[in-house]
């Protein structure tokens, strides 16, 4: 299986850098030199804060501050053959409490993907995809204040996912990549969380190795019509990964949405959501609220981040 999977990574990452340097050197053959036809690109940071300061306030109440990040980019090619896609989604939120031992962290990804396209027939393409996935810093469980539980770290987990399939793109707005020949490795380098098998990894191994089907959803749009929805964008991305060979029924899902507002020049809200299923991450729970983990097992993940702040794009 190592082998396998080992070739089909390799073949997705040798399609893509072949595909795109060809395409590319074809295409300075055709454009002027002052010339970007075709590219895309864009750059947004997103800076949310918030701050309460109390002293001797006699209503009661914690002085704290937050801070959420968000970095988002992407460089595209279209061309009447070829597709070419590339987004990098940063993340990154603190929360600190007066009389509170430990900063916690409140959003930490990392999140980078490349798809290449070359047309089939009319809005398909034969397509090759390359995801990355992982965060930036140790993360914790809480029991109490002053004490934590080390549940994830950089590299723990990270996950590689080559995929070769179909994408249909009938518009701007939408695109459905369907590949039923897919590569995926878990990472899981922190020695704690290895040896204890954490993220679906065998204990003492840092690495499981998966084939499977996918699918990735993804739907954008920023062109509405109403008046009051004139400064929305809109974004939401659907992953599901299917393991032929171990229990394919149970589907993980990782279901991301992103809704921005923007005021002014500066000024935004937005929401954020993102749905996580997968059945071997296990997820520890005290079921009867007595200060003692008694229950282990797979659940439904759902992170929400709604903030008022200011972005800046280039």
């Amino acid at each position: 299986m190592t082998k396998l999977l080992t070739t089909i990574l390799s073949v997705v990452l040798t399609i893509t850098v072949n595909a795109q340097v060809t395409d590319a050197e074809n295409q300075l053959k055709e454009i002027k030199t002052d010339s970007l036809s075709g590219w895309k690109q864009g750059l947004a940071l997103g800076i949310n804060a918030n701050q309460t300061s109390l002293t001797n306030w006699a209503a009661g109440g914690q002085s704290s501050f937050a801070l959420n990040t968000v970095f988002t980019g992407f460089v595209s090619y279209k061309s009447p053959k070829t597709a070419w896609d590339n987004t990098i989604d940063l993340g990154y939120g603190f929360l600190s409490q007066e009389g509170v031992k430990y900063t916690k962290k409140t959003d930490d990804k990392i999140d980078l993907m490349s798809k290449f396209g070359r047309e089939a027939f009319k809005n398909f393409y034969y397509a090759v995809l390359l995801n990355f996935k992982t965060q930036f810093t140790t993360g914790y469980k809480y029991p109490t204040d002053s004490t934590r539980l080390k549940i994830s770290n950089f590299f723990a987990p990270a996950y590689l996912v080559g995929a070769l399939g179909m994408d249909y793109k009938p518009n701007t707005h939408l695109s459905v990549f369907a590949a039923p020949l897919t590569g995926k490795l878990t990472f899981v380098t922190d020695t704690m969380l290895s040896n204890a098998g954490a993220f679906g990894v065998k204990k003492g191994e840092t690495l499981r190795e998966e084939i499977g089907g996918y699918v990735r959803v993804v739907y954008t749009k920023n062109d509405f019509k109403a008046e009051w929805l004139k400064n929305l964008t809109f974004t939401t991305k659907l992953d599901l990964f299917s393991n032929y060979l171990d229990n394919p029924q149970n589907v993980v899902v990782n279901w991301e949405t992103l809704v921005i507002m923007k005021v002014n020049k500066y000024i935004n809200v937005n929401l954020a959501t993102q749905l996580i299923y997968d059945d071997k991450v296990k997820i520890s729970k005290d079921t009867n609220n007595d200060g003692v983990i008694d229950s282990s097992g797979p659940r439904v993940q759902f992170k929400e981040i709604f903030g008022v702040g200011i972005t800046f794009k280039l």
